[in-house]
Parts: structure tokens; sequence; C-alpha cells
């Protein structure tokens, strides 16, 4: 059992393509908002591509609460958007959600042997989560859609933090591994989420309080997986409440 790091749409493509486990890891914001969703309680989350696919699914499900964002904000229209610690309000209730890329990249890695979102703040559920499965994983570092250029540091920061707690062999991806672990253990998951250039983007978007919260440690055991697809996007629950 190897873990790979594989970036993007390519790890995207690797899981798909080895019919291993996917763990999509975009760390500011949407794989601990999305993780934060279900431990406060949302039903269940809708997770589509585009902003359109949200509102059209809103008017078929007129009670659901809708969560993204565009740039780091709602899109018009929206109940709220990609910060984990805004997330109460969908206790009970259904949720559509649309980000930049976390969302883009669960869609994309659909067709894997399983799917999960992951960051640091559920990494012990998610590694465990995956390696159930026993076989490859391979943990994607999201990224930012359209910009293969940008340095998603916070991204690969939580993939290595990930795969460090799965204790197993690395695979694709060592150079990844090797760049980051020695700076998770002396720097701290923290400073390096700080140091990312996407924390300026939350900085100047008034949102500061999203990095450190983002960069914490095991706050909840809830593991989004996707279970289904249906039209409108990837029907996503908490793995632990098994299948439905």
């Amino acid at each position: 059992m190897l873990w790979h790091i594989i970036e993007g749409e390519a790890g995207c493509r690797f899981a798909r393509e080895r019919g291993a486990v996917a763990i999509v890891v975009d760390a500011l914001r949407a794989s601990a908002t999305a993780a934060m969703m279900l431990h406060a309680g949302a039903l269940d989350i809708l997770v589509v591509r585009e902003v359109e696919d949200a509102l059209a699914a809103k008017r078929n499900a007129p009670d659901a609460l809708l969560f993204g964002e565009r740039g780091g904000v709602p899109p018009a229209g929206f109940d709220f958007g990609n910060s984990p610690r805004e997330v109460s309000p969908v206790a009970g209730r259904h949720a559509i959600f649309t980000t930049t890329t976390g969302a883009n990249r669960l869609v994309s890695a659909w067709g894997s042997k399983a799917v999960f979102m992951g960051t640091t703040v559920n990494a012990r559920a998610v590694v465990q989560a995956a390696a159930s499965f026993n076989t490859d994983v391979v943990i994607i570092p999201a990224g930012l859609t359209g910009h293969p250029e940008f340095d998603a540091m916070e991204d690969r920061v939580a993939s290595v933090y990930l795969a460090m707690q799965a204790g197993d062999a690395i695979g694709e991806g060592r150079a990844i591994f090797d760049q980051f672990a020695p700076a998770i253990e002396g720097e701290g998951l923290v400073a390096l989420f700080e140091a990312a250039p996407h924390s300026q983007n939350l900085r100047d978007l008034g949102l500061p309080e999203d990095i450190a919260y983002c960069a914490q440690v095991d706050l909840t055991t809830c593991v989004p997986q996707g279970l289904r697809r249906g039209e409108a996007g990837i029907h996503t629950v908490n793995f632990s409440a098994g299948p439905a």
C-alpha cells in the first residue's frame, strides 16, 4: 500500500486510472469547510462544479443552504461563503457547495476507488478512512483551478501532514514529502499556512481568522465522502455514517 502525493488534475486522473482512493486537500478552505459542515450536523452536501449548478440545485431544493465562493467571497444569491467558522446554521439541513477549486477536484476525482475531502482538521479520521480500503491512496493538493502555476503551498503542507500520519511508504510525490515534512516538524502548521500566498488573499478579504482555524489538527472525526454522482453533482456524506 502506497501513499502518493500528486497535485491538481494530475492527481485526480492518477486516482481514477489506478483505481486508488483519492483525498482532495483544499486546505484553505474547502476541505475544512466541508468537514466542519458535517461536524455541525449537515444532513449531506451536494458538491457541484459551477455557481449556476448550485443555484439550479437550490431551486430544486429551496430548503437547502448554499455555501461557496468565487474569488474567496460568496457569489450572489448564496447563503454563506466558504468559511469553516460559519457553518453552524447547516445543522439539520441539506447543503449545496461549490468552490473555485476544492469542489471541482472532488468532481474530477469521481471514478476513483473512493473519494474523500481531507485536511489537517480531520487528519486522523480521513487517513483511517482511506486506509480502510487497503489499496493505494492518492493525496491531491488541490492547487488553484485554471492556474497551475499558483503556489498553493498550504495544500502541499496539509497533504504531507496526512501522509506523515499514515506512516506507510510514499510512492509518487516523494520530493514534496521530503520538502515539507521537516518544515512541519520545525516551523509548525500554523506558521506554514500563514506563509502561504493564498493566506494573503484571505487577509486582503478580511478573513485572517480562517487561516489559523484551518491549520488546526483533528477538530473533527467527520470525513466528507462522495457517495454517488447525480446530474447536479456529487452527493457527499460523512464516511463514518456508513453507506446510505
